[in-house]
């Protein structure tokens, strides 16, 4: 009976021990990928020099559009031109001797945008990124509602409330790990609070499209305004 007990023991033991080497080998492959940045050359317009044409006054294209009635195409380059020409957001507080914003961007996909704002810490490079999709729904009146959500869709089909909210360097994280870096993207926000205020309160379509964000403020059935310029 004794020997039994030791040799359930033995493995329980084992089992223990096994779990605890996977769960630090886990952590230890997090934290090799959260240092590792994530690759911003595909993001059009971000870097010096990067994207092509004419780099419009996004504001002033908005404007237009909500108060002429027609609906505007903007680029993912055209946008990412504007925030680095634009942008104003700097590192504070304690770790600004250290820690600096090499630049923020936005990556556009199907269904999805992805914030990201690159940092140097003590000469290295560190990605932040979080998750955005639009969901619009329609009544029977034709009333458009629009929700923001900080969230890029769930990991798993089989699991929906279990939401991609965005990526620490290359590793995807789950939404609620978000809080942990929340005040930086609301920083940012802030300093384009006007022009989100114009693409997502006074659009009453928007579509988030590869490369591209396409807005229109006329109401349902209203015919075309005097065009996308």
């Amino acid at each position: 009976m004794s020997e039994k007990l030791e040799e359930k023991r033995g493995c329980f033991g084992r089992l223990t021990f096994l779990f605890v080497v996977l769960l630090l080998g886990g952590f230890a492959a997090a934290l090799y990928f959260i240092a590792q940045p994530q690759t911003m050359d595909d993001v059009s317009g971000y870097r010096v020099g990067g994207g092509s044409g004419h780099s419009r006054d996004l504001r002033k294209v908005m404007e237009n559009a909500v108060e002429r009635g027609y609906p505007v195409t903007i680029s993912e380059a055209e946008i990412n031109r504007y925030i680095r020409r634009t942008l104003k957001t700097r590192q504070g507080g304690t770790l600004s001797k250290w820690v600096s914003i090499k630049g923020v961007a936005v990556r556009l996909e199907d269904g999805r945008a992805e914030i990201i704002i690159e940092r140097r810490i003590a000469k290295h490079d560190f990605t932040v990124s979080m998750y955005l999709n639009i969901e619009q729904t329609e009544d029977a009146e034709g009333s458009i509602k629009t929700a923001l959500n900080l969230h890029g869709g769930p990991f798993f089909e089989q699991v929906p409330w279990l939401n991609r909210g965005g990526r620490f360097g290359q590793l995807v994280v789950p939404q609620g790990f978000l809080v942990l870096v929340l005040d930086s993207f609301r920083a940012i926000a802030k300093d384009y609070e006007s022009e989100l205020n114009l693409a997502f309160e006074k659009m009453t379509r928007i579509r988030i499209e590869k490369n591209q964000l396409v807005l229109d403020p006329r109401l349902p059935g209203s015919s075309m305004g005097l065009g996308d310029f």
